[in-house]
Protein backbone atom coordinates (compact mmCIF):
# COMPACT_ATOMS: atom_id res chain seq x y z
CA UNK A 1 0.00 0.00 0.00
CA UNK A 2 1.58 3.79 -0.72
CA UNK A 3 2.26 5.52 2.08
CA UNK A 4 2.24 9.46 1.84
CA UNK A 5 4.33 11.10 4.75
CA UNK A 6 3.62 15.22 4.55
CA UNK A 7 6.62 16.80 6.43
CA UNK A 8 6.79 19.86 8.69
CA UNK A 9 8.85 22.20 6.80
CA UNK A 10 12.21 23.36 8.30
CA UNK A 11 12.89 26.47 7.04
CA UNK A 12 12.15 29.98 8.51
CA UNK A 13 9.25 31.96 7.00
CA UNK A 14 7.73 28.82 5.60
CA UNK A 15 3.92 27.94 6.21
CA UNK A 16 2.90 26.63 3.25
CA UNK A 17 1.76 23.10 2.50
CA UNK A 18 1.02 20.97 -0.45
CA UNK A 19 -2.01 19.13 0.33
CA UNK A 20 -5.61 20.06 2.13
CA UNK A 21 -7.15 18.38 4.62
CA UNK A 22 -10.48 17.68 1.79
CA UNK A 23 -6.75 16.51 -0.52
CA UNK A 24 -6.01 14.28 2.97
CA UNK A 25 -9.86 12.52 2.67
CA UNK A 26 -10.04 12.05 -0.86
CA UNK A 27 -5.89 10.23 -0.75
CA UNK A 28 -7.43 7.82 2.08
CA UNK A 29 -10.31 7.24 0.21
CA UNK A 30 -8.31 6.20 -2.58
CA UNK A 31 -6.65 3.74 -0.49
CA UNK A 32 -3.74 5.54 -0.54
CA UNK A 33 -2.62 5.86 3.83
CA UNK A 34 -1.03 9.36 4.73
CA UNK A 35 0.33 10.37 8.03
CA UNK A 36 1.28 14.02 8.65
CA UNK A 37 3.77 15.44 11.20
CA UNK A 38 2.39 18.10 13.30
CA UNK A 39 3.06 21.68 13.13
CA UNK A 40 2.81 24.46 14.95
CA UNK A 41 3.67 27.05 12.10
CA UNK A 42 1.80 25.47 8.99
CA UNK A 43 -0.94 27.66 7.56
CA UNK A 44 -3.53 25.00 8.18
CA UNK A 45 -3.73 23.72 11.89
CA UNK A 46 -2.72 19.87 12.50
CA UNK A 47 -6.18 19.18 13.91
CA UNK A 48 -7.58 19.48 10.24
CA UNK A 49 -5.49 17.03 9.04
CA UNK A 50 -6.37 14.42 12.09
CA UNK A 51 -10.23 15.09 11.96
CA UNK A 52 -9.49 14.21 7.74
CA UNK A 53 -8.17 10.83 8.94
CA UNK A 54 -4.06 11.34 8.78
CA UNK A 55 -2.06 9.71 11.21
CA UNK A 56 -0.12 12.50 13.04
CA UNK A 57 3.48 11.66 13.53
CA UNK A 58 5.74 14.12 15.69
CA UNK A 59 7.53 17.49 13.26
CA UNK A 60 10.71 16.61 12.14
CA UNK A 61 10.22 12.70 12.38
CA UNK A 62 10.73 11.88 8.74
CA UNK A 63 14.09 10.26 8.63
CA UNK A 64 12.32 7.54 10.92
CA UNK A 65 10.26 7.21 8.62
CA UNK A 66 9.06 3.25 7.04
CA UNK A 67 11.66 2.86 4.38
CA UNK A 68 8.60 2.58 1.62
CA UNK A 69 6.96 5.86 2.92
CA UNK A 70 7.34 8.72 0.12
CA UNK A 71 8.22 11.99 1.61
CA UNK A 72 6.00 15.08 0.50
CA UNK A 73 7.65 18.44 1.40
CA UNK A 74 8.00 21.78 -0.46
CA UNK A 75 10.80 22.97 0.34
CA UNK A 76 14.33 22.18 0.84
CA UNK A 77 15.86 19.79 3.45
CA UNK A 78 18.57 21.08 6.26
CA UNK A 79 21.63 20.94 4.40
CA UNK A 80 23.87 18.72 6.13
CA UNK A 81 25.26 15.15 4.45
CA UNK A 82 22.99 12.45 6.01
CA UNK A 83 22.34 10.00 3.42
CA UNK A 84 18.64 9.89 1.78
CA UNK A 85 17.62 6.73 1.50
CA UNK A 86 13.34 7.60 0.70
CA UNK A 87 11.49 8.78 -1.83
CA UNK A 88 10.93 12.27 -1.75
CA UNK A 89 8.90 14.82 -3.53
CA UNK A 90 9.74 18.57 -3.13
CA UNK A 91 11.60 21.21 -4.77
CA UNK A 92 15.10 20.27 -5.08
CA UNK A 93 16.59 23.23 -7.41
CA UNK A 94 19.17 20.37 -7.80
CA UNK A 95 18.94 19.95 -12.06
CA UNK A 96 20.91 23.53 -12.90
CA UNK A 97 23.97 23.52 -11.84
CA UNK A 98 22.95 25.14 -8.26
CA UNK A 99 26.43 24.11 -5.60
CA UNK A 100 23.50 23.11 -3.15
CA UNK A 101 21.80 20.99 -5.39
CA UNK A 102 24.85 19.22 -6.12
CA UNK A 103 25.24 17.97 -2.25
CA UNK A 104 21.71 17.28 -2.31
CA UNK A 105 21.87 14.75 -5.09
CA UNK A 106 24.87 13.17 -3.89
CA UNK A 107 23.09 13.07 -0.48
CA UNK A 108 20.40 10.63 -2.34
CA UNK A 109 22.86 8.82 -4.44
CA UNK A 110 24.26 7.54 -1.05
CA UNK A 111 21.29 6.51 0.32
CA UNK A 112 19.50 5.20 -2.85
CA UNK A 113 16.35 7.60 -2.16
CA UNK A 114 14.87 9.76 -5.30
CA UNK A 115 13.61 12.83 -5.95
CA UNK A 116 10.76 13.66 -7.82
CA UNK A 117 11.11 17.48 -8.14
CA UNK A 118 7.87 19.46 -8.29
CA UNK A 119 9.10 21.80 -10.41
CA UNK A 120 9.77 18.70 -12.75
CA UNK A 121 6.08 17.09 -12.44
CA UNK A 122 4.94 17.49 -16.31
CA UNK A 123 2.49 16.70 -18.30
CA UNK A 124 2.39 14.72 -21.61
CA UNK A 125 2.89 18.05 -22.90
CA UNK A 126 6.08 19.32 -20.60
CA UNK A 127 4.10 21.54 -18.82
CA UNK A 128 3.90 21.53 -15.21
CA UNK A 129 0.93 20.46 -13.38
CA UNK A 130 1.10 22.66 -10.44
CA UNK A 131 2.83 25.68 -10.00
CA UNK A 132 3.04 28.47 -7.10
CA UNK A 133 3.77 31.12 -9.84
CA UNK A 134 1.05 32.88 -9.42
CA UNK A 135 1.09 34.21 -6.11
CA UNK A 136 5.15 34.17 -6.58
CA UNK A 137 4.23 36.79 -8.96
CA UNK A 138 1.64 38.38 -6.78
CA UNK A 139 4.13 39.05 -4.00
CA UNK A 140 7.20 39.42 -5.56
CA UNK A 141 5.31 42.83 -7.58
CA UNK A 142 4.45 43.75 -3.89
CA UNK A 143 7.47 43.36 -2.39
CA UNK A 144 9.30 45.30 -5.16
CA UNK A 145 7.03 48.08 -4.86
CA UNK A 146 7.87 48.04 -1.17
CA UNK A 147 11.51 48.48 -2.21
CA UNK A 148 10.67 51.61 -4.73
CA UNK A 149 8.59 52.94 -1.85
CA UNK A 150 11.76 53.08 0.54
CA UNK A 151 13.90 54.59 -1.83
CA UNK A 152 11.64 57.57 -2.24
CA UNK A 153 12.16 57.75 1.58
CA UNK A 154 15.81 57.54 1.33
CA UNK A 155 15.63 54.29 2.76
CA UNK A 156 16.28 50.36 1.75
CA UNK A 157 13.45 48.42 2.37
CA UNK A 158 12.87 46.46 6.32
CA UNK A 159 11.68 43.30 6.72
CA UNK A 160 8.34 41.63 5.01
CA UNK A 161 5.96 39.52 6.80
CA UNK A 162 3.23 37.03 5.68
CA UNK A 163 -0.24 38.16 5.12
CA UNK A 164 -3.62 36.27 6.27
CA UNK A 165 -5.09 37.33 2.86
CA UNK A 166 -4.35 39.27 -0.59
CA UNK A 167 -6.67 41.77 0.53
CA UNK A 168 -4.46 43.01 3.44
CA UNK A 169 -1.76 42.57 1.45
CA UNK A 170 -3.31 45.18 -0.97
CA UNK A 171 -4.69 47.29 1.62
CA UNK A 172 -1.27 47.71 3.68
CA UNK A 173 0.89 48.63 0.24
CA UNK A 174 -1.71 50.83 -1.09
CA UNK A 175 -0.98 52.96 2.17
CA UNK A 176 2.49 52.75 1.57
CA UNK A 177 2.20 54.01 -2.15
CA UNK A 178 -0.69 56.52 -1.05
CA UNK A 179 2.32 58.51 1.42
CA UNK A 180 5.16 58.84 -1.37
CA UNK A 181 2.33 61.07 -3.85
CA UNK A 182 0.67 60.41 -6.80
CA UNK A 183 3.86 59.55 -8.96
CA UNK A 184 3.65 55.63 -9.73
CA UNK A 185 6.78 54.00 -10.90
CA UNK A 186 6.42 52.26 -14.35
CA UNK A 187 7.51 48.69 -14.29
CA UNK A 188 8.24 46.30 -17.28
CA UNK A 189 7.72 42.49 -16.65
CA UNK A 190 9.63 39.58 -18.69
CA UNK A 191 7.33 36.62 -18.48
CA UNK A 192 4.35 38.24 -18.82
CA UNK A 193 2.24 35.51 -20.12
CA UNK A 194 2.74 32.67 -17.83
CA UNK A 195 1.88 32.53 -13.94
CA UNK A 196 4.14 34.27 -12.79
CA UNK A 197 4.30 37.17 -14.77
CA UNK A 198 0.26 37.23 -14.95
CA UNK A 199 0.67 37.27 -10.92
CA UNK A 200 3.01 40.44 -11.42
CA UNK A 201 0.93 41.93 -13.20
CA UNK A 202 -2.49 41.88 -11.42
CA UNK A 203 -0.51 43.01 -8.49
CA UNK A 204 0.66 46.12 -10.39
CA UNK A 205 -2.73 46.68 -11.69
CA UNK A 206 -4.40 47.08 -8.62
CA UNK A 207 -1.73 49.63 -7.48
CA UNK A 208 -1.74 51.52 -10.77
CA UNK A 209 1.30 51.08 -11.51
CA UNK A 210 1.96 51.42 -15.15
CA UNK A 211 3.17 48.13 -16.70
CA UNK A 212 4.99 46.78 -19.82
CA UNK A 213 4.53 43.25 -20.74
CA UNK A 214 6.95 41.46 -22.84
CA UNK A 215 7.17 37.80 -23.08
CA UNK A 216 9.00 35.34 -25.95
CA UNK A 217 8.29 37.54 -28.86
CA UNK A 218 9.78 40.53 -27.41
CA UNK A 219 13.20 38.54 -26.26
CA UNK A 220 13.61 36.93 -29.18
CA UNK A 221 16.49 38.62 -30.63
CA UNK A 222 18.45 37.97 -27.63
CA UNK A 223 19.39 41.57 -26.71
CA UNK A 224 20.42 44.07 -25.30
CA UNK A 225 17.33 45.32 -23.53
CA UNK A 226 17.72 49.11 -23.28
CA UNK A 227 14.12 48.90 -22.87
CA UNK A 228 14.60 47.87 -19.27
CA UNK A 229 16.85 50.79 -18.33
CA UNK A 230 14.26 53.03 -18.99
CA UNK A 231 11.55 51.77 -16.43
CA UNK A 232 11.70 52.26 -12.93
CA UNK A 233 11.15 48.63 -11.81
CA UNK A 234 11.92 45.49 -13.79
CA UNK A 235 10.54 41.78 -13.23
CA UNK A 236 11.87 38.81 -14.24
CA UNK A 237 9.48 35.74 -14.14
CA UNK A 238 10.94 33.26 -16.47
CA UNK A 239 13.42 30.50 -15.21
CA UNK A 240 16.92 30.47 -16.27
CA UNK A 241 17.67 27.55 -18.54
CA UNK A 242 20.09 27.53 -21.61
CA UNK A 243 19.45 29.73 -23.93
CA UNK A 244 18.05 31.91 -21.88
CA UNK A 245 18.96 35.81 -22.72
CA UNK A 246 20.77 38.34 -20.44
CA UNK A 247 18.44 41.45 -19.35
CA UNK A 248 20.74 42.94 -17.12
CA UNK A 249 24.35 42.41 -17.35
CA UNK A 250 27.00 43.33 -15.46
CA UNK A 251 27.76 46.81 -17.02
CA UNK A 252 24.31 48.04 -16.68
CA UNK A 253 24.93 49.40 -12.92
CA UNK A 254 26.87 51.90 -14.72
CA UNK A 255 24.82 52.75 -17.84
CA UNK A 256 22.63 55.42 -17.91
CA UNK A 257 18.91 53.80 -16.31
CA UNK A 258 15.96 54.74 -15.07
CA UNK A 259 16.01 51.45 -13.32
CA UNK A 260 16.10 51.46 -9.61
CA UNK A 261 14.84 48.09 -7.95
CA UNK A 262 14.89 44.06 -10.19
CA UNK A 263 12.40 42.05 -8.78
CA UNK A 264 14.03 38.87 -9.78
CA UNK A 265 10.80 36.77 -8.94
CA UNK A 266 12.36 33.52 -10.99
CA UNK A 267 15.10 33.96 -8.37
CA UNK A 268 17.73 31.84 -9.54
CA UNK A 269 21.07 33.92 -8.82
CA UNK A 270 23.45 30.87 -8.66
CA UNK A 271 22.39 29.32 -11.72
CA UNK A 272 24.81 28.86 -14.90
CA UNK A 273 21.40 30.56 -16.80
CA UNK A 274 20.64 33.49 -14.62
CA UNK A 275 19.88 36.36 -16.87
CA UNK A 276 20.25 39.01 -14.02
CA UNK A 277 24.47 39.60 -14.04
CA UNK A 278 24.52 42.18 -10.88
CA UNK A 279 23.52 40.12 -7.66
CA UNK A 280 24.76 36.84 -7.09
CA UNK A 281 22.37 36.09 -4.02
CA UNK A 282 19.38 35.84 -2.66
CA UNK A 283 17.74 38.21 -0.23
CA UNK A 284 15.48 37.30 2.75
CA UNK A 285 12.20 38.42 4.78
CA UNK A 286 14.78 39.83 7.31
CA UNK A 287 15.89 41.80 4.57
CA UNK A 288 14.43 41.59 1.25
CA UNK A 289 16.50 44.46 -0.64
CA UNK A 290 20.08 43.80 -1.84
CA UNK A 291 21.89 47.20 -2.61
CA UNK A 292 24.08 46.68 -5.20
CA UNK A 293 24.64 50.11 -6.34
CA UNK A 294 24.21 53.17 -4.89
CA UNK A 295 24.35 56.17 -7.49
CA UNK A 296 21.87 55.90 -9.28
CA UNK A 297 20.69 53.43 -6.24
CA UNK A 298 19.42 50.28 -7.79
CA UNK A 299 18.27 47.30 -5.78
CA UNK A 300 17.51 43.82 -6.44
CA UNK A 301 14.87 41.68 -4.47
CA UNK A 302 14.70 37.55 -4.83
CA UNK A 303 13.05 35.82 -2.02
CA UNK A 304 12.78 32.69 -3.12
CA UNK A 305 9.70 31.80 -1.04
CA UNK A 306 7.42 34.75 -1.83
CA UNK A 307 4.09 32.65 -1.97
CA UNK A 308 4.62 32.36 1.36
CA UNK A 309 3.79 35.91 1.87
CA UNK A 310 0.10 34.74 1.63
CA UNK A 311 0.37 30.92 2.59
CA UNK A 312 -2.85 29.86 2.76
CA UNK A 313 -4.18 31.16 -1.05
CA UNK A 314 -1.08 30.06 -2.11
CA UNK A 315 -1.42 26.35 -0.42
CA UNK A 316 -5.07 25.75 -1.63
CA UNK A 317 -4.37 26.92 -4.80
CA UNK A 318 -1.16 24.81 -5.31
CA UNK A 319 -3.32 21.83 -3.62
CA UNK A 320 -6.10 21.98 -6.00
CA UNK A 321 -3.69 21.96 -9.01
CA UNK A 322 -1.36 18.65 -7.43
CA UNK A 323 -3.94 16.61 -5.86
CA UNK A 324 -4.97 14.86 -9.42
CA UNK A 325 -1.17 13.62 -9.73
CA UNK A 326 -1.27 12.85 -5.79
CA UNK A 327 -3.74 10.23 -6.40
CA UNK A 328 -1.97 8.79 -9.42
CA UNK A 329 0.99 7.62 -6.72
CA UNK A 330 0.80 4.20 -6.70
CA UNK A 331 2.01 4.05 -9.91
CA UNK A 332 5.04 5.72 -9.74
CA UNK A 333 6.37 4.31 -13.37
CA UNK A 334 4.00 6.16 -14.99
CA UNK A 335 2.78 9.10 -16.22
CA UNK A 336 4.48 12.75 -14.00
CA UNK A 337 6.00 10.73 -11.70
CA UNK A 338 8.00 8.33 -14.45
CA UNK A 339 9.33 11.58 -16.05
CA UNK A 340 10.07 13.22 -12.97
CA UNK A 341 12.28 10.17 -12.11
CA UNK A 342 13.79 10.28 -15.16
CA UNK A 343 14.50 14.02 -14.53
CA UNK A 344 16.00 12.86 -11.44
CA UNK A 345 18.29 9.82 -13.00
CA UNK A 346 19.76 12.23 -15.92
CA UNK A 347 20.70 14.35 -12.83
CA UNK A 348 22.48 11.70 -11.30
CA UNK A 349 24.37 10.20 -14.34
CA UNK A 350 25.82 13.54 -14.34
CA UNK A 351 26.22 14.01 -10.77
Amino acid sequence: MTHLWVRAEQRDNETRVGVTPDGIAKLIASGITVTVEDSPTRCISTDRYAAAGAEIAPAHSWPAAPKDAIIFGLKELPEDDTPLPHQHIMFGHAFKGQPAGQRLLRRFGAGGGTLFDLEYLVDANNRRVAAFGYWAGYAGAAVALKCWVAQQNGQIAGPVAPYSSSNHLLADLQSDLVATGPHRPTALIIGALGRVGTGAADLCTAMGVPTTRWDMEETAHGGPFPEILAHDIFFNCILARPGTPVFVPSDALHKPRRLSVIGDIACDPDSDFSPIKVYDRTTTWDAPALRVHDAPVLDVTAIDNLPSMLPVESSEDYADQLLPSLLTLEDLDAGVWARAKATFEQAMANT
